[in-house]
Order: C-alpha cells, then structure tokens, then sequence
C-alpha cells in the first residue's frame, strides 16, 4: 500500500512527494524545499513515521524540482536519480534559479539514471517509469497499476498541460506523450502532479481543454 504524502513548497508552490509503503522504506520525489522550516517539516515527517529514505527519483529536473536535493542528500545520504536527458537542467540549474530571483547551491551530478521500461523500486512497491516528454526533455512518470496512482511531475495538471517554452521543451511532443501514454490509462487512476491539485485521468481525458 503506497502512502503519498505532499508537501506544498518554495514561492513557486511546487509539490514535493514523500511515497512510502508498509515497510517504512520511503522514497523523495522532487523534493523543491527551499526554506528552512520546509526542510525542518520533512524532516519531522520522516522521523515521527519512522521511515527509511531509499532515494531521491525526479520526474524532471526544473529547479523548482531540485531546490532540495542536496539537503535531502546529504540529509539521508541517498542517491539521486532522474532521465539522462534532463542532466543538463541540473548543470544550469544555478543560473536558471538565478533568472527567477532564487538563490540556490549547485546541484551535484545525478548518481544514476531513471529509464522507461524499469521500475521505481522502493519496499514492496514497484512502479512504472514511463518517458513523457515535452516538458522538459527527460520527464518521466511513475505508474502504479496495482494501486490506480500516476505521479506526473510538470506534465498534466488539473485542467491544463505543462509549459513547453523552456529549453528542451516541445508542444507537440507534450501533447502526444499524454495521449498515448497517460490518457490510455484506466480513467479512475488518481493524477499527482508537479503544481496545484489532484486530478483523474478520466477529469482529464474528457475536460482538460488542451486535450479534448
């Protein structure tokens, strides 16, 4: 049984994941955490649930999603993981910060990469690694057949899709990713997303005005 916690983070008001199952073992999934009292909350989640941090696995690598990698990292002594193609975003995301008046530390390297066709393990649990891009280059989602769960980062929102005007970005590419990929899916399956609230595949298939 997948528990996703979400925590509301950093000025741009991204979400950052904490999935874990009945073993305690739990992994980060963009973590954004910026201010101080973020970092202190996720730190006492993970405490007063007595979980067991296995890894940091990205959907992409905006800055807003990494803000706080190298806290969790070097908090819980964890690997990093996302899509090889999204490795440049980390190698700029200093400057990209920068551009959106953010002051962040340099984010080091990935330790590994995350591929479509392998399985985000963690516990228990596997999920799907799907590769949806268009947001950025090397977006990916994680799918839980089993428990009817899509954790999307920046692809689909309540009601909208991502940007695609950022380097790397293409609508095109956006557009037939989610209609392949995620709105072939069974309709009742629960839409995390990068920003803003939870949605359906079904909400989304029939309403989303950018996909109808």
């Amino acid at each position: 049984m997948i528990t996703i916690q979400k925590f509301v983070v950093n000025p741009l008001g991204e979400n950052s994941y904490i999935l874990s199952d009945e073993t305690g073992e739990c992994v980060f999934v963009d973590p954004g955490f910026y201010y101080t009292e973020e970092k202190e909350e996720v730190k006492e989640y993970i405490a007063v649930n007595q979980l067991k941090p296995v890894m940091i696995a990205n959907t992409h690598c905006h800055f807003d999603h990494i803000l706080g990698v190298e806290f969790v990292r070097e908090q819980y002594g964890i690997p990093f993981y996302a899509h090889a193609e999204d490795a440049f975003l980390v190698e700029r995301s200093v400057s990209q910060a920068q551009m959106f008046g953010f002051d962040m530390k340099e984010v080091k390297p990935m330790d590994g990469w995350l591929h479509e066709g392998e399985t985000l393990k963690f516990g228990n649990t596997e999920m799907k690694i799907l590769h949806v891009p268009g947001h950025s280059p090397g977006h990916v989602v994680f799918y839980s057949e089993e428990e009817n769960i899509l954790v999307v980062g920046d692809v689909l929102f309540y009601g909208s899709i991502g940007r695609t005007d950022l380097p790397g970005g293409n609508y095109d590419t956006l557009i037939s990713g989610i209609k392949t990929k995620l709105l072939t899916l069974p309709e009742d399956v629960k839409v995390y997303s990068g920003h803003g609230p939870e949605t359906s595949v079904g909400v989304e298939k029939w309403s989303n005005p950018f996909l109808t």
